[in-house]
């Protein structure tokens, strides 16, 4: 029985582990694309200063510096969510819901993280949402056997790691 325990729990490691390591796998991808709009959003700046057309240059100018601006929340937001995840490393399983917590309902299971795109391990679908999105609102604080109806759609959570 011990044994059987033993490898239950290794189980769920491992599958809390994956799903750490495919949040932050999203996070990196999306950070590369960010720096690389960065960079090439700098080079346009410097190719913009070059220029010589009067209102037109500064109207280049401008716009530039709009999408840097823009470029640079996406990358704050990106950072919070760094941040967020690594919080949650290491968290123990609880009896209700929350940040960290992987979720099994009769209809979907869940990663309560980040927002990012499912994941696939041992032929199961795993939906990483974030506590701000509007099924990780309803899941919070909830605990085995309890219900939550989203989209008119009812679900019991049959077990939270």
């Amino acid at each position: 029985m011990y044994v059987i325990y033993i490898q239950y729990s290794l189980k769920n490691l491992v599958i809390k582990k994956t799903l750490y390591n495919h949040c932050k796998t999203h996070l990196e991808k999306k950070m590369e694309v960010l720096e690389q709009q960065k960079e090439r959003l700098q080079k346009d700046l410097t190719s913009e200063t070059k220029s010589t057309a009067g209102d037109k240059h500064e109207t280049g100018r401008a716009m530039i510096q709009l999408e840097r601006e823009k470029l640079g929340s996406q990358i704050h937001e990106i950072e919070l969510n760094y941040k967020r995840l690594n919080t949650i490393k290491d968290v123990k399983t609880s009896t209700s819901i929350s940040l960290g917590s992987i979720v099994f309902t009769d209809k979907a299971n869940y990663y309560v993280a980040i927002a990012a795109d499912c994941c696939q391990i041992n032929g199961k679908a795993f939906y990483c949402i974030s506590t701000q999105s509007p099924i990780g609102k309803l899941l919070i604080g909830k605990k085995m056997n309890e219900s939550i109806m989203f989209n008119g759609i009812e679900s019991t959570i049959l077990e939270i790691k």
